[in-house]
């Protein structure tokens, strides 16, 4: 029986957990309440101004049943706003609301702070390795997930930092 700390399923679960603990730490102590999940939608939505929930699913790979709780949490703290589509009736246009905008320029530098925090063990070339084959797993697998990402580059689109 292989050992856990072999197996990529098992690292990768776990670098997520940090990942998850170390967002939460460095969002709490710059005064942001915000989910990892939370900021993609909220990142997402402010790039892509009347974005509906099926293609921001798709943008920051989320199940399509479940963005509308991460919708509804954002729109409940303010920080964005749903109408109606012109286009759809069924579908929900979404915009960030200016308090949205701040929150989000707020809490870059405490995210950016997480994402060095991640691989403080890391030099800056192996940074750039891990990169990279994250990036090219998961457009290998991409396909794989309940929630594929949808609608923005993967690994070959992508130039190496």
């Amino acid at each position: 029986m292989r050992d856990n700390n072999d197996m990529p399923g098992h690292l990768a679960r776990r670098f997520q957990q940090i990942a998850v603990a170390v967002f939460h730490a460095e969002a709490e102590a710059a005064g942001y309440d915000l989910t990892p999940v939370q900021y993609a939608a909220l990142a997402a939505i402010s790039a892509n101004p009347g974005i509906d929930q099926v293609t921001l699913a798709g943008l920051i790979a989320y199940d399509r049943t479940t963005i509308t709780g991460v919708v509804d949490r954002l729109a409940q703290k303010g920080l964005i706003e749903r109408q109606a589509s012109s286009r759809d009736r069924r579908a929900r246009e979404l915009t960030i609301t200016p308090e949205g905008s701040k929150t989000l320029e707020g809490i870059t530098p405490a995210v950016e702070a997480a994402q060095q925090s991640m691989v403080r063990g890391l030099t800056a070339e192996e940074t750039d390795d891990l990169m990279r084959l994250l990036r090219k797993a998961i457009a290998a697998g991409n396909e794989l997930s309940r929630a594929p990402l949808r609608g923005m580059p993967m690994e070959n689109d992508r130039k190496t930092s």
